[in-house]
Order: structure tokens, then sequence, then C-alpha cells
């Protein structure tokens, strides 16, 4: 390997080395604790803030006869509650709102990404939005909150004691397995959508400084746009079957 290439290769290797990095943005003291709050949780905030406001906007004047903000917002509460209920039944009303709620979340952070301005040329872009889901901590929250919602389901809809002998259900010697089942999903979930957004955004990095005009537009179509929405899509498609097992398939076997 020539000097040109090992340093061509080198500044490949830094640049999705610093791509992948998560950085401290500033550090929280409270109660002798130092809380690193790093870009990917301010950028949560920042999807979280937009979440807010644009509810807020759709939402301030209603009325009888919408407009077209109010229109296409009730129509996506109707494709989402038809969505849940036709995996969960009536009982996915009472999911609906929680569920729909991360999906705007990931549908709206996986594709911030894309407003990223396109460098070139020798140029870096005046700014970047590296993807969130890259960071294990944020995938591995939402993860729990959702296996969570999934044992408190459970526990409520089988009563506490009911919820017990559940786990030794079909037979008594299922009982480590069906507890390990409570913590399997939740770090499936969580690395499912952890590695396949990261392993995405390495690949685009890649394209990147190999391809650095024309390509990387197109393959954006597909990395950020289309495979943010599947990401979300899936996330939430499993959540919501998760769920649902929660509250109707475990019954089966009583």
């Amino acid at each position: 390997m020539n000097p040109e290439t090992a340093e061509a290769t080198l500044s490949i290797g830094e640049k999705i080395t610093e791509a992948i990095s998560i950085k401290t943005i500033f550090t929280i003291d409270a109660f002798g604790l130092h809380i690193p709050i790093t870009e990917t949780v301010v950028w949560s905030w920042i999807v979280m803030a937009m979440l807010v406001v644009a509810a807020y906007l759709v939402t301030r004047r209603l009325s009888d006869v919408p407009r077209r903000p109010q229109l296409l917002a009730e129509a996506m509460i109707e494709f989402f509650d038809n969505f849940v209920c036709s995996l969960m039944g009536p009982a996915g009303k009472a999911y609906a709102p929680f569920l729909g709620t991360i999906a705007a979340y990931l549908g709206v952070a996986n594709l911030l990404p894309m407003l990223t301005p396109v460098g070139g040329f020798g140029h870096e872009p005046l700014f970047e939005i590296k993807p969130i889901m890259r960071d294990i901590n944020i995938t591995a929250a939402l993860s729990v909150m959702v296996i969570v919602v999934v044992l408190v389901s459970s526990i409520v809809r089988r009563g506490p004691l009911g919820w017990v002998r559940s786990l030794f259900k079909p037979v008594a010697f299922m009982l480590p397995f069906n507890i390990l089942e409570y913590a399997i999903r939740p770090v499936s979930l969580a690395l499912r959508l952890f590695g396949n957004v990261l392993g995405a955004f390495i690949i685009m990095r890649l394209i990147e400084a190999l391809m650095p005009v024309g390509i990387p537009v197109v393959a954006g179509l597909y990395f950020d746009l289309f495979d943010g929405i599947l990401q979300t899509v899936v996330f939430v498609y499993l959540s919501t079957i998760f769920i649902a097992e929660a509250i109707h398939m475990e019954a089966q076997h009583e």
C-alpha cells in the first residue's frame, strides 16, 4: 500500500470514527452526580419540542368544519387507530396514543438527518444532524418503555396472581424462559433499531468518502428516507405485537 492510499484509508477511518462518536454537550451537576448531556439527548429534546409545537399549532383552533391541517391530523390519527386495532382488537384504542407518540418521535428523529446541507467539492456542510438512534442509550430507553407497558398490561389484564401463574404455562418448566422473555424482547428491540440505524449511517459515510458527488444524494433516498421510515414501522409493529400478546394471547393458556 502506497503512502497516499494509506493516508486516504486512515482519513476514511478517522471520519467514520468521528461520525459514530457521541459528544457530550454539557454536564449537569446535581446531588453530587455529574450527568453528561450528549448531542443525541439534545436532539431528542429538539424532536420532542417540534412535536409539541406541531401538536399545539394543529389543535389550537379545532372546529367542526376542519381546515387542511386538522383534516391531515385526523386522517393520520384515524389511520393509526385502525392499524393498532387491527392487531390488538378494540383494546388497541387505549394503546394507540402511546404507540402513536413513539411512531411520531421515531419518524421525525429518523428523518431529521435529511435536513443536513449537502457538502461536496472539498467543502464540508455548514452543519450536520446525525441520527439520534445511533445512540444505544436512546433505543434502550424506548425499548424499556415498551416492555414496562407490556408487563403492566399483562398484570392488569390477568391480576397479579394470574400473571404469576401465567409464567408457569403452558408447563411449569417454562418459568425461566417466560421470565427471560421480558429481558430478551427489549434487548432485541433496542439492538435492532440501534444496529440498523448505525449501519446505514456508516454506509452513507463510506459512500460520501469514496464517491462524494452525486451518489450520496441517491443513496440517501434509501438509507436516510426509506430506511428511516422502515425502522420506525418495524419498531412500532413489534411493540404493538408484544402488547397484543400481553393482553390477549396469554389468556389462551388459561
